[in-house]
């Protein structure tokens, strides 16, 4: 009679893996489309696809989408730094703080992940498009060196990016360029730095962690119940 890790090992070589065909098909037409600007590709069955491409392809890219593929819907566009914060987890709750100590702490340092489709530099932009008639959306990321964050703007293909490439340069100080407004959206003209930079320090955070204390006070009527209780007893 077998044991059960014996049954388990046939268990698993028996398991087929799930092909999501209509996704690969996607992926192979960027491919064929874009050729050696592709650099990394990834499917998640019945889910979603995610490819990573050169940056001198970006605006190419996005044409071959909207004017070739059938992407004409455009989502949304962004950047993302994947550095790890270099405050540790002081930033966030002290529930996380207790989980997650920092390395000054004795916790271990956090590694910097790129996603889906990997990445080789701390910054990325990435946009995401839709097929109209089919429905299924791609994403699309690239890597932004660390010492030069620009990146061609896509607005000539996709109008609807000026607004989401502004706030990409307000908040990661990535600088599209050939973008006609490059205006602020949020912050104001002299502000210094990028918030959504992970070594950009929340001060409000630093001082009081969110969510911070709170002052809890009695209710009306608990210091009345209180006494009761305890003539009570």
């Amino acid at each position: 009679m077998a044991d059960d890790s014996t049954e388990t090992a046939v268990e698993e070589s028996e398991e087929v893996a799930v092909v999501d065909d209509a996704r690969n098909a996607i992926v192979d037409s960027i491919s064929e489309a874009m050729g050696d600007a592709v650099i990394e590709t990834f499917v998640k069955p019945g889910d979603d696809v995610w490819i990573r491409i050169t940056r001198d392809a970006w605006v190419a890219t996005a044409d071959a989408l909207k004017n070739s593929l059938g992407y004409g819907y455009f989502g949304f566009l962004s950047g993302i730094d994947w550095m790890p914060s270099p405050y540790g987890r002081d930033m966030d709750s002290q529930v996380d703080i207790s989980l997650n100590p920092p390395e000054d702490d004795g916790g271990e340092p956090e590694v910097m992940e790129t996603g889906y489709a990997g990445g080789d530099t701390r910054f990325q932009v990435f946009m995401r498009v839709n097929d109209i008639t089919t429905e299924r959306a791609v994403t699309i990321k690239c890597d932004l060196p660390d010492d030069d964050l620009t990146i061609s703007t896509i607005i000539p293909v996709y109008p609807g990016a000026n607004w989401h490439e502004r706030e990409a340069a307000e908040m990661f100080g990535i600088h599209f360029l050939g973008h006609p407004n490059p205006r602020k959206l949020y912050l104001p003209a002299d502000f210094e730095g990028h918030p959504m930079r992970k070594d950009f320090a929340l001060l409000s955070r630093r001082i009081k962690p969110w969510p911070g204390i709170v002052d809890v006070e009695p209710m009306p009527g608990d210091d009345d119940d209180d006494a009761s209780s305890g003539e009570a007893s």
